[in-house]
């Protein structure tokens, strides 16, 4: 399960779009953000990362190009107007392709992700469910270089 999890932490991101005009929003901003994802069935676990996205990045995260191990293709995939929607199927190098559902709503500084996926473990389909929650923490990163504290 520790092994979906990053298929899982990919931008299910998470904060909950609010009215007005971030409803009309079509992307978060680049920055420093704080993501948590959460595997909450069938074995709970949660992994909170910080990273630094950048201008370039922002498409890329929000529509799960997630890490280098997975590679995901939503035939289905809608970013727009504070709402995401994905449809598709993410793989390893060597592993079959699983189902992966997630809807979601973000503003320029928050995101809200929920995931269905369906692996197969010893021949049978296990639904796992999962979420991402990310906020912006800044509009820059902190140095590379810079000793930690």
């Amino acid at each position: 399960m520790k092994r979906l999890l990053p298929l899982l932490a990919f931008p299910l991101l998470s904060g909950l779009a609010a009215a007005g005009p971030a409803a009309a929003q079509n992307a978060i901003s680049p920055g420093y953000w704080e993501t948590t994802s959460k595997v909450t069935s069938p074995f709970p676990t949660r992994k909170t990362e910080r990273r630094c996205i950048k201008p370039q990045d922002v498409a890329k995260f929000m529509e799960g190009k997630i890490n280098h191990i997975y590679t995901c293709t939503y035939p289905t995939k809608h970013v727009a107007e504070g709402k995401i929607r994905l449809d598709g199927t993410c793989a390893t190098r060597d592993g079959p392709s699983i189902p992966i559902h997630g809807e979601g709503a973000f503003t320029a500084d928050t995101l809200h992700l929920d995931a269905q996926i369906t692996p197969q473990f010893g021949g049978l389909n296990v639904p796992v469910h999962a979420s991402t929650d990310a906020k912006r923490l800044g509009e820059t990163c902190p140095d590379p270089g810079a000793p930690a504290g």
